[in-house]
């Protein structure tokens, strides 16, 4: 009775399970989010020339801020900045061919000059978000948790295959370690009972990572290079107010809200079968603009939801704030210890590629089962599928767009996502004429 009693306290918010079940589900999420978190802050400072020692505080700065907000979002700010809500937040995938070519042109005081605009921009979205959600009603977050889904297979089977531009990507070490650890998933979230099932993707990277030893997978040179511990400083990459950059990061916040709701609302439909209140979409949307607002003054990247983290709180149902505490508090001692933050991204690609590509599939499902339940209707097919064929389809044509500014290109020709949910909004206002007071909640 005592265990039964235990573990369903993974199922409410504010419960508290044994630490055992906390640690186990907590790893899982870091491990889930640590590549995502760490790999937009090395491609920035790549095309901005950074030194070592400035790419390694990047990265510092994005696992440090990916707590922070996290646990802005666990804890409401004021009861204002924050949802309240089981999610697990980092530097952004979405933002990065935007923040490269910034980066490349204008350099990275730019990059932090337009985040910290598109920080406050966020945080006035957030205010009026209870007035303007009926745009966004669950036809239109659905076919954006659809579209977040697709976007992430080819990140799935890239990490699968090693890791785009990786040396030995594509090869059958990489492959191996992803169909080991992807079968030891599959097995233990269909088969697996208790505890092997709500820990089955962190045991499936275990295992991965064992193999990947046995192959000489493994480098432990980012370990040895790292040091004991590096402050993090206001400023240190300076701030720099230039018009195209703002202009071109505002869309993608503004863009990217709709994506924010879409994430929350994945997590609260698909683990605790509701839809999110206007002050939970709210508080999420200031929560992320304030702790963005934040990081671009001590140089983090933009943070947003994490999809793959989405999916996991889909499949597992643990809401349990502890669970994202504890988590939380791993992200920040990494980042303020360059030397877990390395051991961390000692993990190969494939690893990870074999354990989250049944998350990115959970999410696809629950994008779809929003949409079923809004009923399949000609016009919200319609809706559906045209956003679709036009944001994934153009995402997939490369050159496609070579005819407008490179800056289109940029920001609609690089993700399904954008593009999907600017066409959902304008259809489902043409077709299904949404009133506000149908779709407010309280």
């Amino acid at each position: 009775m005592e265990s039964k009693k235990e573990l369903n306290a993974l199922y409410k918010y504010d419960a508290k399970p044994q630490f055992g079940e906390i640690l186990s589900l907590g790893l899982q999420h870091v491990v889930a989010a640590i590549v995502g978190i760490v790999i937009p802050g090395l491609m920035i400072a790549e095309v901005t020339n950074l030194n070592e020692a400035n790419t390694t505080l990047i990265l510092q700065t994005s696992l440090v801020f990916a707590g922070i907000t996290t646990l802005i979002q666990l804890f409401p700010i004021f009861g204002r900045f924050g949802a309240r809500l089981p999610v697990m937040m980092g530097a952004s995938f979405a933002y990065v061919p935007i923040l490269l070519a910034i980066g490349a042109e204008f350099g990275i005081g730019a990059i932090f000059g337009a985040q910290l605009i598109g920080g406050l921009t966020v945080i006035f979205v957030g205010l009026t978000i209870k007035k303007i959600r009926f745009i966004f009603p669950p036809i239109v977050t659905g076919t954006v948790i659809l579209s977040i889904g697709f976007s992430l297979f080819p990140v799935a089977v890239n990490y699968m295959a090693g890791g785009a531009g990786n040396e030995g990507y594509g090869s059958w070490k990489s492959w191996l370690v992803a169909i080991i650890t992807f079968v030891i998933v599959f097995y233990l979230n269909n088969f697996g009972r208790g505890f092997l099932k709500l820990s089955s993707m962190l045991v499936g990277m275990i295992i991965g990572y064992i193999v990947s030893l046995f192959l000489g997978m493994v480098d432990f040179v980012p370990i040895a290079n790292a040091g004991i511990v590096q402050p993090i400083l206001p400023l240190h990459f300076g701030l720099e107010f230039k018009a195209v950059p703002i202009a071109t990061l505002v869309v993608m916040y503004l863009v990217d809200s709709v994506q924010t709701i879409g994430q929350f609302t994945a997590t609260t439909f698909g683990a605790m079968d509701r839809q999110p209140t206007d002050k939970e979409i709210s508080g999420a949307i200031m929560g992320s603009g304030l702790a963005n607002f934040l990081g671009s003054l001590f140089g983090s990247v933009p943070c947003a939801t994490f999809g793959q983290n989405v999916g996991l709180v889909v499949s597992t149902k643990a809401i349990n704030k502890y669970i994202f505490t504890f988590a939380s508090g791993v992200l920040l001692i990494a980042g303020f210890l360059p030397k877990i933050a390395a051991i961390l991204t000692t993990i190969p690609q494939s690893v990870i590629g074999g354990a989250t590509i049944s998350v990115f599939a959970t999410i696809a499902m629950t994008g779809l089962r929003t949409v079923a339940n809004e009923g399949l209707t000609p016009k919200n097919t319609t809706v559906v599928g045209t956003s679709l064929a036009f944001g994934i389809g153009i995402a997939l044509s490369e050159g496609s767009l070579a005819g407008f500014p490179a800056w289109v290109t940029t920001i609609f020709g690089n993700s399904e996502v954008i593009l999907t949910a600017i066409i959902a909004v304008i259809l489902n206002l043409i077709l299904n004429k949404p009133k506000p007071e149908k779709i407010l909640q309280e």
